[in-house]
């Protein structure tokens, strides 16, 4: 069996709660999905080019916030390249 040690993060209520709902869901333990997503994501970071990796968390300027909600809100017309990508034929 391989050595182990114990750490202590703080991590947000939100991912504690999906934490807590999949440990009961799947019956793993919370080590195990811990030890698991770590060694899923240093594999990820490892092994992957950093341009692929999505973030999940993006953070806006609140200028750049406007932008996004005012093309939510009111999106452009789609330009003839967009519609040839949706083009059925």
């Amino acid at each position: 069996m391989a050595e182990t040690t114990q750490i202590s993060a703080h991590i947000s209520i939100d991912t504690k709660e999906r934490m807590e709902r999949y440990v009961r869901a799947s019956g793993v333990t919370r080590a195990h999905l811990i030890e698991q997503a770590l060694r899923h994501h240093l594999q990820a970071m490892e092994e992957l080019p950093a341009d692929f990796i999505v973030s999940t968390r993006i953070v806006l300027t609140t200028e750049g916030a406007k932008t996004v909600r005012d093309l939510t809100t009111h999106p452009p017309k789609p330009t003839k390249a967009i519609k040839g990508l949706f083009d059925d034929r």
